[in-house]
């Protein structure tokens, strides 16, 4: 086979996901990841239609099972803890939920024995040829690959090295997401609060260890200017954000001060006409970022990179063909996923007084109305519209650990 040795930047969910079939049909797979570890935490993550029958294809579809969660009724409440209104039982949780931390873990583990992991490093420059990709680290040292594949999320290092700089691609949809791991003072059972203002709105989950809940902040603002390796900058200005609101707010940033696994970071989206460039190529948020309101970005990871790493087996390493029969075979898919985030937020964080009462109004209604059944049933739709190719003619023998 050619092109054996692909080097991946990103140990989340798409780089690991991509390895793991890639070393089945016997590539050489890479990862490189800037932290010194894998990530744990953050929150939680959906799989609907076709990102479950591929971890059924990988084989670990009963062990992220194992670790699932599930949300069921979400209360909207009013400053004094009263309920304004409840969203649909199993709205946010797909058909299946999982945390994003756990979801990584299990990938790392059914891929470490199969790939070679580079921790606490990063790509710093590379330089292709007709014949290969020489790649410089971060750290000082220097290798050779065949392929270079960037799942290093919404803002790839990956992207920004082949495509040019990031404000080209990422589409900023107008709001701030905080996330991070509390104790679970309010004692909810896998059950979720959400309370709102203008432009702001505050949710406090239950949905793994009964002693632990997520909270989530969410707000509207102009594009905000920070360093993104700062979280004491970030705290700062969540905290400048919230610091006039009720309800549970003041508690949850204090807790914030000891939380292991603060997230901050724009909603966005990642829009790109073309996900590859000579032996370059794109997978999971690095090309086609949802944000997270969509609730598709971690299956459209999944799915790409089993359709990648198909496309490349198939082609017996011709790079060209396959990055080519990738784009297209994803991108009618990509845009349907794209399209649950588009036009939505608003409603999810209104920014204006009439869309607030507006919006309070239809989810007071909604449990009644034949409504709750479509805001489950479309993203399954969606995520079953993509036909999964059936490229096991072409795989080694799978990977013990992950069976």
């Amino acid at each position: 086979m050619k092109n054996k040795r692909v080097l991946i930047s990103g140990a989340s969910v798409a780089g690991p996901a991509l390895a793991l079939w890639l070393s089945r049909y016997g590539f050489e797979p890479t990862i490189v990841e800037r932290a010194p570890a894998v990530r744990p935490g953050g929150y939680a993550v959906d799989f609907r239609g076709a990102s479950l029958r591929v971890l059924e294809r990988m084989g670990l579809l009963a062990e992220v099972q194992q670790k699932q969660t599930r949300i069921g009724a979400i209360t909207i409440v009013d400053e004094k803890n009263r309920k304004v209104a409840s969203m649909p039982d199993g709205f946010t949780s797909g058909e299946l939920e999982i945390l994003r931390g756990d979801l990584a873990g299990i990938f790392h583990e059914a891929t470490r024995h199969s790939t070679e992991y580079i921790f606490d490093d990063s790509i710093a420059g590379m330089e292709e040829s007709d014949a290969a990709v020489d790649v410089v680290f971060q750290r000082g040292g220097r290798r050779r690959f065949d392929l270079v594949v960037g799942a290093d999320g919404l803002h790839s290092n990956v992207r920004s090295l082949v495509f040019g700089e990031e404000a080209h691609f990422v589409r900023y949809l107008g709001y701030y997401v905080s996330i991070f791991t509390v104790p679970n003072h309010l004692q909810l059972e896998q059950s979720g609060v959400y309370y709102g203002t203008l432009g702001k709105k505050v949710g406090i989950f239950s949905q793994g260890d009964p002693r632990e809940a997520k909270a989530s902040f969410f707000f509207a603002t102009e594009p905000l200017g920070y360093d993104r390796r700062d979280t004491a900058q970030q705290k700062r200005i969540l905290r400048e954000q919230f610091q006039k609101e009720g309800w549970e707010v003041p508690r949850l940033l204090e807790m914030m001060e000891t939380a292991p696994d603060f997230y901050f970071d724009s909603v966005s989206q990642v829009k790109m006409d073309r996900w590859w460039s000579g032996r370059s190529v794109l997978v999971g948020d690095a090309a086609y970022c949802a944000s997270p309101l969509s609730g598709m970005g971690t299956g459209m990871a999944v799915v790409g990179a089993y359709i990648l790493a198909g496309e490349l087996a198939e082609a017996d390493g011709d790079y060209a063909v396959a990055f080519a029969n990738y784009e297209s075979r994803m991108r009618d898919f990509v845009k349907k996923c794209q399209g649950i985030a588009d036009g939505g937020t608003d409603w999810f964080v209104p920014r204006t007084r009439f869309r607030l009462w507006l919006s309070n109004q239809i989810w007071k209604i909604l449990p009644y109305t034949p409504w709750k059944d479509m805001m489950i049933e479309v993203p399954l739709k969606i995520g079953n519209s993509i036909q999964l190719k059936d490229y096991g003619q072409n795989a080694v023998e799978a990977d013990p650990v992950a069976q």
